[in-house]
């Protein structure tokens, strides 16, 4: 059964499956030799230009799969070598120019970029264009298309630009760390950082949780993930690769939605802090509204905070569908408190390194939340569960008029609105992810499914509201 969107997905699988082996046999030496000869055998080329560069790429993904650049604190990265196959971005003619006698696009042009060939076909000059679009507008035939990379188009934030080389380059400035470029990027030219080794060793080094103890809080996500296999025997693999517990993230976004309908009815106005793409959107792009976030964790750090109060000798390992996380776990605020952060692509790489057979395993229990907390997987689950904390807290005369935002693009339209003062609404829950978290960049599988299966997954916690969820596990909601 197929478990990847595509092929680049599968790729980086397989990248991150073998590295993790080699980190069981304490032969991770040897990655960068053996990883790219086992993936490529042979001296056929599959997609450059010979073998030999092939294996020079796949030994740059061994890199990233071990951590990457250690000097960068991005945790997205380009792989150079392998951006090179795609044309470069602006407006070019297509073969639909008929070689009219009007040539519009020429006289509409203001720097002089087009000119004709021998058969009186518009040519543009690339080095004289400005990307104005004028010739496009008045084309009669709409020969004249704008071409933009995949990556520059995925990035909503414009954090990508093309250096002299024509390489892609990422503006640490602007990226919020979404990983949209690399999940769209159609050679895999752009990657995250994994810290699977990472992971790894901290569950070997506790020696089966006796110098430590080992905790996987996994993202509400998750239901719709592993589709080939149910979630009880995900939780069954999990804690055969040696964690001391699992508990759902979930959980963690009660306590913040619990915290955050206290502090909107208190303050009047509030953005959702859940989200670390989001923020970081909020805080390079409208450095101005960075007062109204809201001040409580993610249910990430929410979560990880808890449990490290309940259990000091805790190591706390995040699992998720976002790349955005990993940034957010090097914060000085969050990361007392989570030690790790992986995406379900790293896990499934982890689980087929041990070769789990998971339709095998019994089903063991996820139960630790409520069903608010677990719709935060997807838009518009955030301000469901603020709506509903705000009744059971003694707060329901608040008129809450949450701005869902669906998307970096609607995310931008609110804040924009917000900063001229003509916003109606009083809580923007903003996700940078099309979908939700759903939607992000470390999810195996992407789709309108994954929406019904979160719904799916939280109904059968419905009987609950969100205070029974944090007073069973003693959290206190002063």
């Amino acid at each position: 059964m197929r478990i990847f969107d595509t092929d680049v997905q599968k790729l980086k699988y397989q990248v991150l499956r073998e590295v993790a082996r080699h980190a069981y046999d304490d032969k991770l030496q040897d990655c960068y030799l053996d990883i790219p000869k086992m993936i490529i055998p042979g001296k056929k080329p599959t997609m450059r230009c010979c073998v030999y560069k092939e294996r020079a790429i796949l030994a740059e993904r061994v890199k990233l799969a071990m951590g990457g650049n250690k000097q960068d604190p991005n945790v997205v990265e380009v792989i150079g070598i392998a951006c090179d196959e795609c044309p470069v971005s602006g407006y070019m003619v297509g073969e639909n120019c008929r070689g009219c006698i009007a040539h519009r696009c020429m006289a509409a042009c203001p720097k002089g970029a087009i000119s004709l060939d021998d058969n009186r076909h518009a040519r543009i000059d690339p080095a004289k264009c400005i990307g104005c679009g004028k010739c496009a507008a008045v084309c009669p035939y709409s020969a004249i298309a704008k071409h933009i990379r995949p990556c520059e188009n995925a990035c909503k934030v414009k954090a990508i630009h093309m250096n002299e080389d024509q390489v892609s380059e990422i503006d640490e400035n602007k990226c919020i760390g979404c990983g949209a470029c690399a999940y769209q990027c159609p050679f895999g030219a752009i990657q995250d950082k994994s810290y699977l080794v990472d992971a790894i060793n901290m569950l070997r080094e506790s020696d089966g949780n006796k110098k430590y103890k080992v905790y996987s809080i996994v993202a509400p996500s998750i239901s719709s993930q592993f589709g080939n296999v149910k979630l009880g025997q995900v939780i069954s693999a999990l804690k055969r690769l040696g964690f001391y517990g699992v508990i759902e993230t979930a959980l963690g976004a009660d306590m913040t939605a619990w915290k955050e309908a206290g502090e909107l009815s208190e303050k009047g106005f509030l953005t959702s802090s859940c989200c670390p793409a989001f923020v970081s959107y909020i805080e390079k792009n409208f450095p101005q509204l960075k007062e109204h976030i809201s001040s409580n964790l993610s249910p990430m750090a929410e979560l990880g905070r808890f449990i490290k109060k309940t259990d000091s000798t805790a190591k706390v390992i995040f699992i998720g569908p976002c790349t955005a996380k990993k940034l957010e776990q090097q914060k000085e605020t969050v990361s007392p408190y989570v030690d790790c952060v992986l995406t379900f692509e790293e896990l499934q790489a982890w689980f087929d390194s041990r070769d789990f057979d998971i339709p095998a395993f019994e089903e063991d229990v996820l139960d630790n939340a409520s069903f608010y907390g677990r719709i935060f997987a997807r838009s518009g689950g955030l301000s469901d569960a603020v709506k509903q904390a705000l009744q059971e807290r003694g707060n329901g005369d608040f008129d809450l008029k949450p701005m869902v935002c669906d998307g970096i693009e609607q995310c931008k339209i609110a804040l924009l609105k917000k900063s001229k003062n003509v916003l109606p609404e009083n809580f923007i829950e903003g996700m940078a992810c099309v979908g939700g978290c759903i939607g992000g960049a470390g999810c195996l599988t992407h789709g309108e499914k994954n929406k019904s299966e979160v719904d799916k997954y939280g109904r059968e916690a419905y009987e609950k509201t969100i205070s029974d969820a944090l007073t069973q596990c003693s959290f206190s909601k002063d």
